[in-house]
């Protein structure tokens, strides 16, 4: 079978990944492109192929397999270190070793020159692969060390394809499909309930800039960050019902609390992206362009609140959004940065003369 035959779209990182398994790797990759949209999963089979045994890949438990991710929202120098020393193994079973560097974005700058130090002169039986968001924060450097494997944003024809294999049909799937923005992570998460409720409670927050009277930033913030909180419960729950007894205590200790950091602030991204895309939406429902909606599961809604007095203030504050998740990438204080942001959304959009509630 096919590696990647599986893979929705992305046909040219398939097409190079598959010449890279039959002429032989080069000593180093870098995987980049949007969040969801199948790198992680590929970077995974990539491996499985390197080394002849998938399934072990797969749960991480391949002796010649090297995994290192983020603890919290840096990858720090000391694991960096640990990495090294590890590279100067030789095989234990394969004819090579493959280290799969996850969230490779996010290494701070004393991690990444380390790490760049063994991208030059990297061991012939050694292939790196790292994994990338964004290519914006790694250095020139490192870039040019790897050889590129781009991934694009899905199409919605393939978000639906994959949707409508775990149940989803007709309005809801339609709905389901433009809000994941070409996102299978975020198809994935918006089938939960318990997602549909948090994204039902991010657009009232949403609405409550502008409808309420006694509305206050302060109070908004928190909500997001309960919300957040919420989310890092469900996922280090899920990351302990996950284990599989092959990793020591700490090493699940620090999964668990990766998987609760990561959460915590995936769902402040998504929050702020639930935000951006309404205030959006209002401008569009003033233009009275309804198929061009993100949220049209909210057209009641959108109808009442997408006026033409509140048109430029929606323009202007769906790009204050924008640029608070933009500075996400800063290591700001969520509390603060939201608090903030609320601020200016109120100053924005509770416009004397528009109707409120």
């Amino acid at each position: 079978m096919d590696t990647f035959e599986t893979f929705p779209e992305q046909d040219e990182a398939k097409s190079l990944l598959k010449a890279a398994l039959a002429e032989g790797p080069a000593h180093a990759y870098l995987f980049h492109g949007p969040r969801g949209v199948g790198k992680r999963r590929a970077a995974l089979a990539f491996a499985g192929a390197l080394l002849g045994d998938p399934d072990r890949v797969v749960r991480r438990a391949h002796p010649d397999l090297y995994v290192l991710e983020p603890l919290g929202d840096q990858i720090r120098i000391d694991p960096v270190r640990e990495l090294r020393r590890d590279l100067h193994m030789r095989p234990f079973e394969a004819a090579m070793r493959v280290y799969l560097v996850f969230g490779a974005d996010v290494m701070n700058e004393d991690a990444a020159d380390a790490l760049l130090k063994d991208l030059e002169e990297p061991p012939d039986y050694a292939v790196l692969v790292l994994v990338a968001d964004d290519l914006g924060p790694l250095a020139p450097t490192i870039r040019s060390r790897c050889q590129h494997i781009p991934f694009k944003r899905l199409s919605q024809r393939a978000v639906k394809a994959h949707l409508s294999s775990r149940g989803a049909s007709g309005e809801q799937l339609d709905a389901l499909a433009r809000l994941a923005g070409g996102r299978l992570d975020r198809a994935d998460r918006l089938l939960n309930e318990e997602a549909g409720l948090r994204r039902a409670a991010l657009i009232e927050l949403a609405r409550s800039v502008y409808r309420d009277p006694a509305f206050d930033p302060a109070e908004a913030s928190s909500k997001v960050g309960e919300l957040a909180q919420a989310r890092a419960a469900e996922a280090r729950s899920q990351a302990e019902a996950a284990a599989t007894g092959e990793e020591s205590t700490r090493e699940l200790e620090q999964r668990v609390r990766r998987a609760g950091r990561g959460a915590e602030r995936e769902e402040i991204l998504d929050a702020l992206d639930i935000f951006a895309s309404w205030y959006r939406d209002l401008v569009v429902a003033a233009a009275g362009a309804e198929d061009a909606l993100v949220n049209s599961d909210r057209l009641a809604e959108l109808a009442e609140d997408g006026v033409s007095e509140r048109s430029l203030a929606a323009e202007r504050a769906a790009e204050a959004v924008r640029e608070t998740w933009r500075s996400f990438e800063f290591q700001v204080q969520p509390g603060l940065a939201l608090e903030g942001l609320f601020v200016k959304l109120r100053r924005e959009l509770a416009s004397p003369g528009v109707p409120t509630r």
